[in-house]
């Protein structure tokens, strides 16, 4: 009986390893994967660092289960934690504002920050605020996750186990990237770079050897791995390396000491706020001609455009002019006198609910902000002036036009959905009436008309693209637009039609921002643009990595999928969140030049024949 017994006990202990293991072929009515609901239980060679739980918000949110009110996107709310489980969609749907965890079986294989891709195998835990502070507390590469759906909880063991596994996928992924650039650069050079990976291998032989030093030389293991990843992704000429800047200098010192910056890091091009919230950084004669506010108060008495494009041009940087199109800030217009639409209000987007209103209304989603309306005529010719001023006067190299599309604009799919269902001005109603004999108000999305109404109001903001377009070509001034990666999203929530802008050859570049620290998932957003884009047209991938304060590795390994797509080139977002950590891990290597040593000439030797004497 007691034999019985423990045969019984072997089984059953048996069954619950593998339990614990994870089968990738069993997954629960609802998408999670029995892996990740089973407990996790640590060999006794295990150390446990830490073992940390957390309830559970929401496992894969929808407009009905997710908490009331919660409009955000991912359906994640103010402090949520959420599971996503792929049931929904391959994507977490998130902005930037919060952190997520990659988990395949039951490890945490990558950190990301927003809008990750969701593996089959696994889960995307994502977390906003409190729970966003929670995941980067608790979550590790090589953490361990249990989910508990009984209590609705989640688990993280982070073990002596985690930090190997996370010394050790550095590793690999430094020896993967150094294969690509073996194979595909004749020149490579892997001196440097094998050095440091010899010195990661070393520590990781040391941590598995001393259980309890395991942590400390895990942790060694990575910093060497890193600098290795550092030195692996070479120099390249051709690539546009880029930064977003919004200028808070004083005086030109300022400017010198930005510029110089910048030069150091390896940056060759400026993206310049020079006009946003509806104000210039520079004395502008067409804001004083409509009676707008001249220039922005913080640069009263100094040509901050002026001073960078002279600054940046003695060191071979290009200046573009960061342009904030149809947007005009977050402040009330009423705050002052001479603000845009304080002067002209009838510029104003409106949205379906408040078409008659007589005042500005703002947009909720985007940080309470206003914006003028693409289909008024007189707004087109005011920003074409306003770009021209810049193009004639002070020699800049491009124009990056931001928000170059419509506020929230989507289909009211549920009631009270007219709130974010923008372009209902005067101006654009009675032009489409003239056309087609019906004020847009009166539609709704199953009308004949509805198409039509869309286009109307895209057509609206190609227009002003292709009239900047032609001003920009003649004069040799390259033109680039942030769009939205996803076309169709641009297309149904910000009426922003960038394929059509390519197919015409109406722009020279695309500047998307990929909102995201992991690589998998940039690299597949930046497939999606390039799918759709004109080969003519370039594609710089604006990297958000700095302003989420994810690391140098993911900056590094998102560059590295940027090589792989022969895109060209890239720009931080943004100067203020681009900190010496990130411009050090770029100059070992990617922006830094290498210097070219002359190979001496072979000075041939002349044998002496010895004089034998006259014959």
């Amino acid at each position: 009986m007691k034999k019985f017994l423990a045969i019984l006990i072997i089984i059953f202990l048996g069954i619950n390893n593998t339990f614990a293991q994870g089968d990738i072929s069993d997954t629960s009515p609802n998408g999670l994967r029995a892996d990740v609901y089973s407990e996790y239980f640590p060999p006794k060679n295990v150390v446990v660092y830490s073992k940390n739980s957390r309830g559970i918000n929401v496992i894969d949110p929808t407009p009905t289960t997710a908490k009331k009110n919660v409009n955000f996107p991912g359906l994640r709310g103010t402090n949520q934690l959420v599971i996503y489980t792929g049931v929904n969609g391959k994507r977490t749907g998130t902005n930037e504002f919060g952190a997520e965890a990659i988990v395949r079986g039951n490890t945490v294989v990558a950190l990301s920050g927003a809008d990750s891709l969701i593996p089959e195998d696994g889960v995307v835990i994502s977390g906003h605020g409190s729970a966003k502070n929670w995941i980067n507390k608790n979550i590790i590469i090589g953490t361990k996750i249990y989910i508990n759906k009984d209590s609705n909880t989640i688990t993280a063991y982070t073990t002596s186990e985690s930090y190997i596994y996370g010394a050790k996928e550095c590793l690999n992924e430094v020896q993967e990237v150094m294969n690509y650039y073996k194979e595909h650069y004749p020149d490579y050079d892997t001196k440097k770079v094998d050095e440091s990976i010899k010195a990661s291998e070393n520590c990781i032989k040391k941590a598995e050897k001393h259980k309890e030093q395991v942590k400390e030389f895990s942790q060694l293991a990575i910093e060497y791995a890193n600098k290795a990843l550092f030195l692996a992704v070479p120099y390249k000429d051709s690539e546009l390396k880029g930064v977003w800047l919004r200028p808070t200098c004083k005086t030109r010192e300022d400017v010198v000491y930005v510029v110089s910056k910048l030069a150091d890091a390896g940056i060759n091009n400026i993206f310049l706020e020079t006009y946003y919230h509806g104000m210039t950084i520079f004395p502008s004669k067409t804001m004083v001609k409509y009676g707008f506010i001249e220039q922005n108060p913080l640069f009263n008495d100094l040509d901050v455009l002026k001073i960078f494009v002279e600054e940046a041009h003695k060191r071979n940087i290009k200046v573009n002019v960061w342009f904030e199109t149809f947007y005009v800030g977050n402040k009330k217009p009423e705050s002052n006198k001479k603000s845009i639409l304080a002067i002209n209000p009838s510029w104003a987007n409106l949205t379906k609910k408040e078409y008659e209103s007589e005042k500005p209304c703002s947009c909720a989603a985007e940080h309470n902000g206003y914006f003028l309306d693409p289909s008024n005529p007189e707004v087109q010719t005011f920003l074409m002036q306003l770009a021209c001023e810049m193009i004639y006067d002070y020699g800049i190299d491009g124009i990056n036009m931001d928000y170059i599309r419509y506020p929230q604009a989507g289909i009211p799919r549920t009631a009270g959905g007219e709130i974010g269902a923008w372009g209902y001005t005067t101006c654009a109603r009675e032009e489409f009436k003239s056309i087609y004999g019906i004020d847009p108000v009166e539609l709704v999305p199953t009308d004949n008309c509805w198409q039509a109404w869309n286009d109307f109001r895209r057509g609206k903001v190609t227009a002003f693209v292709r009239r900047l377009s032609k001003v920009c070509r003649s004069n040799k001034v390259t033109l680039t637009a942030v769009i939205f990666p996803n076309k169709y999203s641009a297309l149904e929530n910000k009426h922003q039609d960038w394929e059509v802008w390519t197919a015409n050859d109406y722009i020279d570049g695309f500047t998307p921002l990929f909102l995201t620290c992991d690589p998998v998932t940039a690299a597949d957003m930046m497939r999606g643009v390039i799918r759709y884009k004109n080969t003519k047209t370039k594609l710089y991938a604006g990297l958000f990595v700095a302003f989420m304060n994810g690391s140098e590795s993911d900056l590094i390994r998102q560059i590295h999928e940027i090589r792989k797509l022969n895109i060209d080139g890239f720009s931080i977002f943004d100067y203020a969140h681009f900190q010496d950590k990130y411009m050090n891990a770029l100059k070992e290597c990617i922006t830094t030049k290498p210097v070219q040593v002359k190979k001496k000439k072979k000075v041939k030797k002349v044998r002496k024949v010895k004089n034998k004497g006259k014959k």
